[in-house]
Parts: C-alpha cells; structure tokens; sequence
C-alpha cells in the first residue's frame, strides 16, 4: 500500500498517470522481452539502392533492345530527309554530313553508300566517292547500283579501263537486254571515247527495248552520233532528247503543292543537272556543222544549270 503526501492510503485505481509511466517503465526494464521485428523505412537507402539497381540494370536489359531499333530507324530517316533538304538548296557538303550519320546508324548498307559517293563525286570528293562504292560492291557484291557509280567514278578519276569494266559488270548483273544496262555501259562508252561502234549497237538495242522516246537514251545516241562523225544526225537526235526533257520538266511543274517540295525541289535539281548535259552536247554537235551561235547559246546555258565534268555531271 502506498501513501499520499498527507498520509492517506492511494488505492491502486487512482494511481497518477507519472506514477504509472514510472513503474511502467521499470516493468519493462526488469522483464526481458524479444526484440521487435525491424521494417525498412520508406525511402531508406536499402530502398533507393533496390529502385537504382531496377533501374539501371534490369529495365534497361529489358527496354534497350526494344527501344533501339525504333530509335535508329528515326535517326535514319531524319538523316535521310535532313540530306535531302541540303540536296535540294545545293548544300552538298551538308548533305554528305548527314548521310555519314545516316551510315552510322544504320550500320553498312549499300544503297546508302551510293547515295553518298554520289553526292561526294558531285562535291568533287571523287576518291570519297570511290571508297563508298568499292565498300558498297565488297557487302553487296550482286547489286547493280554500286557498279553503276564506279564507273562513273573512274570516269571522273580518269581511269577509263576501269570504267569499262564497271559498266561490262552492270550489263552482267542486270537482266539479259536491259534497256537501262545497256544504255548505261553506251553512255561510259561515249564518256572514255571506246568501242564506240559497240556503244551506238548498244543504244539502239535499249532504245528498241525500252521506251524510244526517253530523253536520256535519246541524248546518249545523239552524243554517240556526234563522236562517230554524224554531227546533222545528232543534233536532230540531241533536238528530241532536250524537247522530251523539257516536257518531263513541265509535268513535274504541275505537281507544286501536291507533293512535297523538297522531294520535287530534288527532282528538278536532277532534271537540270540532265539538261545541262544535253545542251552541252548539243553545243558539240552544232558547232561541229557551223552552227555557232547556237552551240555558244547551249554552252552557256549548260553552265548556268550545272555542266561540270569535274564533279560526275556529264
């Protein structure tokens, strides 16, 4: 029994609330107990370390190989499109920069290649250009294209030989009578002044197959004519070619705000670059029959649209 501070008994029920934090206390001190189970806090180191390691080393071993491919193909196409805008305001060295990204991210392909030794050869970078189609032909040795813009290459580089080869490989590759095989190798021909007579049977056997009024194997038998001596006959021939251009020119004209201008700006770009040849040839022929002010004409405006063998446009 204890007592209050006047001497009164305490009953046990009115104990004071100190009192019974006290004996409490020395309760639990005196009577041993098992220790309590420990529970991680929320936001604990253990935690945080548990979420970093989810993060950094399980999720991406999950998500990177999906991710990846998605990735790459969008680096890709903006490449792509980024080039071809360069391309289409004549930015050329801009476009070869953005191919290089192209290449590195789709790793090697050979298509992508050529689309870059083509835009160097233009960039005057024609050993570039050689080392894209060479490693192009080496991955996909059956391709026509890669053996297309070799010769074009070794034509600029001087090395005829070579180019002839290049263009005999096409014609193997392709489709026995090709017409554009067949026209390709006529043109190389033309360009390194070989085998010329072979060359005009080539283009008469395209032109027979193929479309007989396109501008471009019409142009390759106009300037065939004019190197085997026929000036007249190429001049008439050069006159449908240039008429037969221009009319592809004015077709493509009309599709100004259907489609998408930097792919029409490319392609016009493509289609001067080809009647700048043609006016060039044509110059040839006419100043071959005396025809001077015409052939001085052409010259000039093949210059203006972009005639430079120097950089693989001939």
């Amino acid at each position: 029994m204890r007592y209050d501070r006047h001497g009164f008994p305490i009953p046990p029920e009115f104990e004071s609330p100190a009192a019974r934090v006290r004996n409490a206390a020395a309760f639990e001190l005196a009577a041993p107990r098992a220790a309590p189970a420990l529970k991680p806090r929320p936001g604990s180191p253990k935690q945080w370390l548990l979420i970093a390691f989810v993060l950094g080393g399980v999720l991406p071993a999950i998500l990177i190989p999906q991710v990846l491919p998605v990735v790459r193909q969008a680096v890709v196409q903006w490449s792509l499109e980024r080039a071809s805008e360069c391309e289409a305001r004549n930015d050329l060295s801009g476009a070869v920069s953005d191919l290089n990204r192209a290449v590195s991210w789709h790793g090697d392909d050979a298509e992508l290649l050529c689309m870059r030794a083509m835009l160097r050869l233009e960039d005057r970078d024609a050993p570039g250009a050689m080392e894209d189609v060479v490693h192009a032909s080496i991955i996909s040795p059956t391709a026509i294209q890669p053996w297309r813009v070799r010769a074009l290459a070794h034509v600029v580089l001087n090395e005829p030989e070579s180019a002839l080869a290049d263009a005999d490989m096409v014609v193997s590759l392709s489709t026995p009578g090709d017409p554009e095989a067949l026209n390709h190798r006529s043109y190389i021909r033309a360009l390194v002044n070989r085998d010329l007579e072979a060359a005009l049977a080539d283009i008469d056997r395209a032109l027979d197959a193929g479309n007989e009024k396109s501008p471009e194997m019409l142009d390759t038998r106009g300037f065939l004519l004019h190197l085997v001596g026929r000036h007249q006959d190429a001049v008439d021939q050069l006159n449908q070619a240039i008429t037969g251009l221009q009319q592809n020119r004015r077709q493509l004209g009309l599709l100004a705000g259907r489609v998408d201008p930097v792919q029409l700006a490319c392609r016009v770009r493509g289609l001067d670059h080809g009647m700048a040849v043609m006016l060039h040839h044509r110059a040839l022929a006419c100043r071959a029959v005396g025809l001077e002010e015409q052939a001085k004409q052409d010259s000039e405006l093949a210059g203006r649209k972009g005639f430079d063998p120097t950089r693989g446009i001939f």
